[in-house]
């Protein structure tokens, strides 16, 4: 029953797509005939002569201009016909699967997409219509991608999952030996010597000692001036400095500290045959140093409800605002009348934020204000907000940055490969003719 069935279902869709055809090209004029016809039927879809002429006009443009030798028009034909086809199961598919876009969202890509090329949007639709190429086939086609982008982010991009074990392989092989060829160093170096065979309170003395110099150093001491005061190293008078060396230029015995140390770190005091050493990373080249610049900030939130509109909301905290600047203090009021429970009870402080840690409007207020000035209401979707900017610091992230990089680059590769057989498969259990 089952196979027959399935057989039935099969032989009905197929007459149906026959009459179709039939329909289609019988109510075509005769002078147009030649010029439109059906090439393929892809499930309830069809691709017409008129829409691969179009698209194969484009492509052989392209490869033109890219000075490539072009293959015979057959194989161009055959090449676009399979693109167009695939394209069309996935917007098929994003239809079955409710996936729209509205309006707005496509008026704004449009928008960037114009802002991206220096031009208004009327601009960019003249630079358009100039090229021959019609608006509305631009703008359909613009839909049509944005459709296919969030299909493949539900079907694919979502699933795609990068474990710990995958990035630390990455990051043993592929990146971190990349990065150390190329890689170079520049040092600081402080070293408290003993003698050979040292008695243990002469060991003990020079440990205590190093400890002292380094907690100099983490109050901030000047590196350069204390190595002139107190280290025992050949470059005492140079302030310590060893200069730039690759890594393996450098003694084994701080190889394994430098690696994960960052720009102004100190290690140590690091045990050896000649004493208690103390070494600064000042400078690292080679590499991409990723510096980014941390903001504690605070803020006071107010929600609109039944009873508060967006226009009360923004009222309320221009008069909170007024109220701080008048001398009140922002976190007693955090604490009274912000509806970001969280934040509230610690007077409306966020912490230290990195960048894109939180929404555009928000973050985009945050960074045009100096330290300690309050903004004016700012909307996002969670509500209004005042925003006070109580310190800012400059961080070097670079190893965060090499393992956020790495895990995309994973990430990519693994999509790129899931997408491929995600295509194949829809294209394989699809109902398509070629005419």
């Amino acid at each position: 029953m089952k196979k027959n069935s399935i057989e039935s279902s099969l032989l009905y869709r197929r007459g149906v797509i026959f009459i179709l055809v039939l329909v289609f090209n019988w109510s075509i004029p005769a002078s147009a005939k030649l010029i439109d016809r059906i090439v393929a039927v892809v499930e309830d879809d069809v691709v017409l002569a008129s829409e691969l002429d179009r698209q194969v006009f484009t492509i052989k443009q392209t490869l033109a201009q890219s000075n490539q030798n072009l293959p015979p028009d057959f194989i161009i034909q055959k090449q676009v016909l399979e693109r167009m086809i695939i394209g069309k199961l996935q917007l098929q598919l994003a239809e079955r699967s409710g996936i729209t876009v509205d309006d707005e969202t496509l008026r704004r890509s449009m928008l960037e997409l114009a802002q991206r090329n220096s031009m208004t949007l009327e601009q960019f639709r003249g630079a358009l219509e100039q090229e021959n190429i019609p608006y509305a086939d631009f703008v359909k086609d613009m839909r049509n991608e944005i459709l296919v982008t969030r299909l493949r982010t539900n079907q694919v991009n979502s699933r795609v999952k990068v474990s710990s074990r995958e990035l630390e392989h990455y990051m043993e092989t592929e990146s971190q030996f990349d990065e150390q060829q190329k890689t170079q160093y520049h040092l600081g170096h402080i070293l408290i010597a003993t003698p050979e065979a040292a008695a243990p309170s002469t060991i003990q003395s020079a440990k205590k000692t190093a400890d002292g110099i380094l907690k100099q150093l983490r109050s901030n001491a000047d590196f350069r001036q204390l190595a002139i005061s107190v280290s025992d190293g050949s470059q005492a008078l140079n302030g310590g400095d060893l200069g730039w060396r690759k890594l393996g230029q450098i003694p084994t015995l701080f190889v394994e500290y430098i690696v994960n140390m960052q720009t102004g770190d100190i290690q140590g005091p690091i045990r050896s045959p000649s004493g208690f050493h103390l070494i600064k990373l000042i400078e690292v080249q080679g590499a991409s140093i990723h510096i980014v610049t941390q903001t504690k900030a605070r803020h006071i939130l107010i929600k609109p409800n039944e009873l508060i509109d967006d226009k009360d909301a923004k009222k309320r905290l221009d008069k909170l605002k007024f109220r701080i600047e008048n001398g009140e203090p922002f976190d007693s009021l955090a604490r009274s009348y912000s509806d970001d429970k969280a934040s509230a009870l610690k007077g409306g402080d966020l912490g230290w934020i990195e960048p894109g840690a939180l929404v555009p409007p928000f973050e985009r207020a945050m960074n045009q204000l100096a330290v300690n000035d309050i903004s004016e209401p700012v909307q996002t979707q969670f509500g209004w907000h005042i925003v006070q900017v109580l310190e800012r610091k400059k961080r070097d992230n670079t190893a965060e940055h090499k393992k956020d990089q790495a895990r995309e680059e994973i990430r990519k590769r693994k999509i790129e490969e899931e997408t491929e057989l995600w295509l194949r498969r829809i294209r394989d259990e699809a109902y398509v003719h070629i005419m």
